[in-house]
């Protein structure tokens, strides 16, 4: 199993990544390119996705009507609402390999970048080659450089003022946080018409799945800075990029969603 992940995923990310440093001299440039060209190839993956979660908001009115007459009947319920999906050409589970799948890569993707953000010197060397194909190993002399911008992307993005005792987020952390929070924004109709979904029906189970969901939109960018806070800035860096291209395929695959009224208002302002 090991070998399949290392000869699927792990190893041509990982040789991507140093082929794109020694095209562009870069580390920071050769995370952007990589992350993009991969959000890129995963595209047909996520429209679908992204498309599938309008679609079930568009029918969350029809299936409360389903729940409201067929709620002391599971089987009934169960029954419709296939029929209901099969009608208006919804499978829920039709997200979950594209789901999967994504995340293996993103895992794998992570991996990579950990590789790569080790100690300068020789001991990246030896720690590479081995995982490189043979046109890409590395020379004995070979020596990475670490910054992009302000970064030290092998260090976290924070920074220190003269009177606290306590780091800060930095620029980029901060930034990702704020993507996250819009792309979080755009996704809440969807969370918004399962809870009133959810309030017509007496299963607390439906009850307890909206409340996480709804508490996800706000503690996943607290997340993103707390997690920025213990890892590499280049992760960071990967995950800015990786959060911006998520916006623009979720603006592509169902509009603005949630922050449809601020951009009404910031339009008539």
């Amino acid at each position: 199993m090991l070998e399949l992940w290392n000869l699927l995923l792990f190893h041509p990310l990982i040789n991507s990544l140093i082929a794109l440093f020694r095209l562009t001299g870069s580390l920071g440039w050769a995370i952007i390119l990589l992350t993009v060209i991969l959000r890129l190839v995963m595209t047909p993956l996520v429209l679908p996705s992204l498309r599938l979660g309008k679609k079930m908001q568009e029918l969350a009115p029809d299936l409360s009507k389903l729940k409201q007459e067929f709620g002391n009947d599971k089987q009934k319920l169960v029954a419709a609402q296939a029929e209901l999906y099969k009608k208006h050409g919804a499978n829920p589970a039709a997200g979950c390999l594209p789901q999967v799948i994504q995340l293996l890569v993103l895992i794998a993707l992570f991996n990579a970048f950990n590789s790569v953000l080790k100690p300068n010197g020789a001991d990246l060397v030896s720690h590479l080659n081995p995982i490189l194909y043979s046109f890409n190993r590395l020379s004995s002399d070979f020596r990475l450089s670490t910054r992009f911008l302000y970064l030290d992307l092998a260090k976290p993005d924070t920074f220190r003022l003269p009177n606290l005792s306590f780091p800060l987020p930095g620029l980029f952390l901060l930034l990702s946080a704020a993507i996250q929070l819009i792309s979080s924004k755009m996704m809440a109709p969807v969370v918004s018409a399962e809870q009133k979904l959810a309030k017509k029906t007496p299963s607390s189970s439906d009850d307890a799945m909206v409340e996480v969901q709804q508490q996800m939109l706000y503690l996943f960018p607290l997340m993103t800075i707390f997690i920025g806070f213990q890892f590499p800035s280049g992760l960071v860096l990967y995950w800015l990029v990786f959060s911006v291209a998520s916006v623009f395929q979720q603006y592509y695959a169902a509009g603005w969603g949630g922050l449809a009224p601020v951009i009404q208002k910031l339009k008539k302002s």
